[in-house]
C-alpha cells in the first residue's frame, strides 16, 4: 500500500458514515454527550481503527457476539504495549462489530489530560478520566464502558514480563455490583510485541511525574493480534461484601482473562504471521 493511500484511507475512510449510523448513541443537537464524545470527532478513530486493524495488526476477534446490542456492560481487557493501541483495537472492532455495534466509552489514567491535546482527542473518542462516579453515571446511562483493571502496571510493563497479568484493581468489580452491569471479558494476545520495553528509566518518570518513563526500542512493530470476547459474566453483592469478597470475584475475571489471552496465543501461528 502506498503511503499516500495510507493517509487516505485515515483522513477519509471509505465507509465511515455507514459505521457511524449503524452504533446506538446518545449525543445532543451539536453532535456532543455529557462526557464529550463527538459523533464527528470519532472519523479519524475509525480511519485509524481500520489502517491499524485491517492493514497493520491483522488483527483477529472472536466472540463479539457476546457483546450486548444494547444496555450497561463493562468490557474488561488485558493491556500492553505501552501505547494504548490495544484499546483503539478494541474500541473498533465494536463500532464496526457485525452482531451488534456500539460507541463504547474508555477510562483513562489521571495523568492524561495532562499531555496536550491527548484528552481533548480522547474525549472526542468516547474517553474519559478513571473516575468511579463518572463510570457510574455512564453504565446508568446504559453505555458500554471499557475498562483496563491492570492500568499503567499492564500497559507499560517491560518486555521480559509479557503476557504476565499485572495486579488488577478492585475498581471495575464494585461498579459492576453497584451497577448490576455484565462483565464481558476479553483477551488480547499481540499487542504485548507493538513496541518492546527494555526497563524503566527512574529519573525521568519523577521528571514528567508519569505512572512509568520506559526505555523503548523506536518502531511500532507489525505484531499479529488476536482478540477473544468472553461470555457475559454476572456477579451479585450488596454493600456489606468484605473486601476478599470482592477480590476472590476479580480473581474469577482474571482466570477467565488469561485463558482467553491465552486462546489468542495459540490461535496465532507467529508474531509477524498475516
Amino acid at each position: 500500500m502506498k503511503f499516500t493511500d495510507i493517509i487516505k484511507q485515515i483522513t477519509n475512510p471509505d465507509g465511515v458514515d455507514q459505521f457511524l449510523n449503524r452504533f446506538p448513541n446518545k449525543v445532543g443537537s451539536y453532535g456532543y454527550d455529557p462526557w464529550g464524545f463527538n459523533i464527528n470527532g470519532i472519523k479519524p478513530f475509525v480511519g485509524l481503527g481500520k489502517f491499524f486493524y485491517e492493514n497493520y495488526f491483522r488483527v483477529e476477534t472472536h466472540g463479539l457476539e457476546n457483546i450486548p446490542p444494547k444496555g450497561r456492560c463493562l468490557i474488561i481487557a488485558n493491556h500492553s504495549g505501552q501505547l494504548p493501541l490495544d484499546a483503539m483495537m478494541l474500541g473498533y472492532a465494536m463500532v464496526t462489530n457485525n452482531f451488534a455495534p456500539r460507541a463504547p466509552k474508555g477510562m483513562y489514567e489521571r495523568f492524561v489530560p495532562k499531555v496536550p491535546f491527548i484528552s481533548s482527542i480522547f474525549n472526542q473518542w468516547g474517553g474519559t478520566v478513571g473516575d468511579p462516579d463518572n463510570c457510574i453515571k455512564m453504565l446508568e446511562n446504559e453505555e458500554a464502558v471499557i475498562v483496563f483493571p491492570e492500568g499503567a502496571r499492564g500497559i507499560s510493563k517491560p518486555y521480559k514480563q509479557r503476557y504476565q497479568l499485572q495486579r488488577f484493581g478492585l475498581g471495575f468489580m464494585y461498579l459492576a455490583l453497584q451497577t448490576g452491569s455484565p462483565i464481558i471479558p476479553v483477551g488480547i494476545a499481540g499487542a504485548e510485541e507493538i513496541l518492546i520495553n527494555f526497563g524503566n528509566v527512574g529519573f525521568l518518570q519523577k521528571l514528567l511525574k508519569f505512572p512509568a518513563a520506559p526505555a523503548l526500542l523506536p518502531f511500532v512493530l507489525p505484531s499479529k493480534v488476536i482478540m477473544n470476547f468472553g461470555k457475559p459474566m454476572h456477579f451479585r453483592g450488596g454493600d456489606d461484601l468484605r473486601e476478599y469478597e470482592v477480590e476472590e470475584k476479580v480473581k474469577t475475571v482474571k482466570k477467565e482473562i488469561k485463558e482467553l489471552m491465552n486462546i489468542g496465543l495459540a490461535q496465532r501461528k507467529g508474531v509477524f504471521s498475516k
